[in-house]
């Protein structure tokens, strides 16, 4: 496991060059990503590979309102509520955006989509479970490589809302 600070990042992504250009503290983390490891998930491997509880590193998911898509961050011990994530933005209802939806307007390839320095910018809504920890990890832009920041730089530096939208 690879731990560094904003002044020496290993890897530079829009997320890193983001969170570097708003003055945000934040640590990376880095682990090799095993691609016969995914019957769990992307998410399941960060945690297992870097030491966190599942509660405490979070997966980023696009979904779509029908009028606009939004960002959805939860752990990835749990699943999104769309039905939830639509009400925190005032829609009626969301969906999962599709795979390659997702990747284009983020600019990331899926299991390294992240929260910050998306190509397109959409709303973002943190689930509140996030709020209990004094640092939750986001994907930082790329498979193998997280960042590690406090939930109010992240709402800070997004403008995003907090709500409850993750299901266990």
């Amino acid at each position: 496991m690879a731990k560094k600070s904003r002044k020496e990042t290993a890897a530079s992504t829009p997320a890193t060059a983001q969170l570097n250009k708003a003055g945000i503290e934040f640590q990376t983390f880095s682990y090799d990503h095993d691609r016969d490891h995914m019957d769990e998930g992307y998410g399941i491997e960060a945690a297992s590979k870097l030491g966190f509880a599942q509660e405490q590193v979070f997966k980023t998911l696009m979904a779509d309102t029908g009028d606009a898509r939004v960002i959805g961050v939860v752990p990835v011990s749990g699943h999104l509520d769309l039905k939830a994530l639509a009400a925190a933005v005032g829609a009626k209802k969301a969906s999962m955006a599709d795979a390659k939806t997702a990747e284009r307007e983020s600019g990331y390839v899926l299991g390294g989509i992240s929260p910050l320095g998306q190509r397109t910018r959409h709303v973002t809504v943190l689930d509140a479970s996030a709020m209990q920890y004094d640092q939750i990890l986001v994907s930082g832009g790329k498979r193998g490589f997280d960042i590690g920041i406090n939930p109010q730089d992240l709402v800070t530096v997004l403008n995003a809302v907090v709500a409850q939208i993750g299901t266990w």
